[in-house]
């Protein structure tokens, strides 16, 4: 029987776009993602920058494993790697079946984790460093939700000023 602590399916990773992205291209796939990980009961944040994608995917197990399944085919993913797996007793990010929030204004140097979980490798995965870089983003990651407006009507969040 499952504990409470693994109600809730957590996978976050990393992969390389195989082709650039614009601001059309990620809306669109957002708006894809979204009714996609509606229908699965997966929520998560995406994070875009410089032709990489670091993505929190959290719900029931079937469902969180089928959207990796589904990206790991996808021809616009290389070098898909889980970073990090786990269960977890609530979502992080229950509100948003895909929370996207842009952080151009923020060098990736500001963003605790991030470069270092941008550079993980297949060698990384057990690693306390890993483990730390992954942790300090996911803090970020919840404290810019916590942070954001969420606009109810296209699901997306916009950093306060």
């Amino acid at each position: 029987m499952a504990s409470d602590r693994d109600a809730v399916l957590s996978i976050i990773y990393s992969s390389r776009a195989t082709v650039p992205f614009s601001d059309a291209d990620l809306v669109e796939l957002l708006k894809v993602s979204r009714r996609n990980n509606a229908g699965s009961e997966v929520t998560g944040m995406l994070l875009y920058r410089d032709g990489r994608f670091l993505q929190v995917l959290e719900g029931p197990a079937e469902g969180v494993r089928e959207r990796m399944a589904v990206i790991a085919r996808d021809a616009r993913h290389a070098e898909v790697l889980v970073l990090l797996e786990e269960g977890l007793s609530e979502r992080r990010f229950p509100d948003w079946t895909m929370g996207f929030v842009p952080h151009e204004s923020t060098p990736p140097d500001e963003i605790p984790g991030y470069l270092s979980a941008f550079g993980l490798s297949d060698d990384d995965e057990d690693s306390q460093d890993a483990v730390r870089a992954l942790s300090e983003l996911m803090a970020w990651f919840e404290s810019t939700a916590k942070g954001a407006q969420k606009d109810v009507a296209t699901n997306t969040a916009t950093p306060l000023a």
